[in-house]
């Protein structure tokens, strides 16, 4: 556990590579514990729910998941949903299908909701959204395949075909909304939320 201002252990229930990194960059210590979730199943399972609302349901279910086999610990569950006009975007299969994604965003705006919730023993005790609106610049094509090549198939990962913290950073001509929301969690609500439930000192 990192020392001087956290308290108690808590565990993330995630795979993603940034959220994990954001914990680690801030200072945090983290028990990786990546949720087993049919997301594609859950969505199908509530079509009633907004872009935004989504995000927080998946995130609830990764800490719920995650929570009932750990009792007593704190978890904390993230997710984030591309909207494109109202859509639900899925991530690709292949750089193909990125770059076809890309030139559907040029020129035009897109929104990405960064769902969190904290679960204990099977019920979630907190939970929040953040959304930034993301415009993207009206890039070249000679670009756009100097960026798939020196990208490649990692940008399967990730929903949007782009990582900010990288060369995708220079996709955009302006983004509304927190960095921390973009990369994959509403940073500043989680730490706050931390210290509510004492796993932080204030």
């Amino acid at each position: 556990m990192s020392a001087g201002f956290q308290r108690q252990p808590f565990v993330l229930a995630s795979a993603s590579a940034a959220r994990r990194a954001l914990m680690a960059g801030v200072g945090l210590s983290v028990d990786l514990q990546p949720a087993e979730l049919d997301e594609e199943g859950l969505r199908q399972a509530n079509p009633q729910l907004g872009p935004a609302d989504m995000a927080v349901r998946l995130a609830e279910a990764k800490a719920l998941a995650v929570s009932r086999m750990r009792p007593g610990v704190l978890v904390l569950g993230g997710d984030q949903i591309l909207e494109d006009d109202g859509v639900i975007v899925s991530k690709a299969d292949d750089l193909k299908e990125i770059a076809a994604r890309l030139r559907g965003f040029r020129g035009r705006t897109h929104h990405l909701h960064s769902g969190a919730a904290l679960a204990r023993d099977g019920a979630v005790v907190w939970r929040h959204v953040d959304t930034a609106a993301l415009t993207v610049r009206a890039f070249s094509e000679a670009w756009l395949a100097t960026y798939l090549e020196a990208e490649g198939a990692a940008l399967t990962g990730v929903v949007g075909g782009y990582r900010l913290e990288g060369p995708g950073a220079q996709l955009f001509a302006r983004i509304e909304g927190d960095y921390f929301t973009v990369l994959g969690l509403p940073l500043w609500a989680v730490l706050e939320a931390l210290r509510d439930h004492g796993v932080i000192d204030r």
